[in-house]
């Protein structure tokens, strides 16, 4: 396929895929007012819609290994683009993130991100927001879940090296829950910015959850060692070169 071929189709993706999340907010809403379950459901209903029409339209495939967990962890996953987080969210039953506060005023995507859990956090505040990110998700707990969180706190492309911020070992510690480390190739396929849809296979990949106990500098290197060693090996077996 030409790729002015695939350009034209991946914008056709996009198009169809953000009008998608009107209909579904809409069928959903109901359900969503009534129960945290109607808005996941919807969640979960819009995101095996996406990975459909990815499959047929742009030809991106996917694949999850490792074991996505289903009981109460945190999730710290290797962000590339959006479309880990509806990879991410499609694997487990009950995901919450931890998100930018200004996505919260985001249509439809800011009021089921709040409704399914998801915790929001301000920026620019380092400690401030670190503590307001354990308040919150410490006083959370009463809606079960997995807790997904970015350990460096924004997307970055395959072969970029950026650093893990201390929120991450801060939530281990203080939540005494366990962590499960994730690792992607998303980027390789969908970019940060710009229209153009690679097709391929995109994995995510669920790495043995480290049990609470570590100390945070000791988290934090065998994190950041096992997310970027597995994500650096995902994106050569997709022809990554960079």
């Amino acid at each position: 396929m030409s790729y002015s071929l695939q350009w034209v189709r991946s914008l056709i993706f996009i198009v169809v895929m953000y009008a998608a999340m009107i209909p579904f907010a809409i069928v959903y809403l109901p359900w969503a007012i009534w129960s945290r379950d109607g808005a996941i459901a919807a969640a979960h209903g819009w995101c095996r819609f996406v990975k459909w029409m990815a499959g047929w339209l742009i030809n991106l495939q996917f694949e999850t290994r490792g074991t996505p967990p289903t009981d109460e962890v945190i999730v710290a996953a290797k962000h590339q683009s959006f479309l880990d987080i509806i990879l991410i969210y499609s694997a487990m039953p009950r995901p919450k993130f931890i998100m930018k506060r200004e996505l919260i005023y985001t249509p439809i995507v800011g009021q089921y991100a709040l409704r399914v859990g998801s915790v929001p956090v301000r920026r620019g505040r380092r400690a401030e927001a670190v503590k307001k990110m354990v308040d919150d998700v410490i006083a959370g707990r009463a809606q079960p879940g997995q807790l997904v969180v970015y350990p460096q706190g924004t997307r970055i492309a395959p072969g970029v090296k950026a650093p893990y911020k201390i929120g991450t070992a801060i939530l281990y510690q203080e939540s005494g829950l366990p962590v499960v480390p994730l690792a992607c190739n998303v980027g390789v396929f969908w970019p940060k910015r710009g229209i153009y849809r690679k097709p391929g296979l995109a994995v995510i990949e669920f790495l043995p959850r480290i049990e609470p106990g570590l100390e945070q500098d000791a988290f934090l290197t065998r994190l950041e060692a096992e997310i970027e060693t597995v994500s650096d090996a995902l994106a050569r077996e997709a022809g990554f070169a960079g």
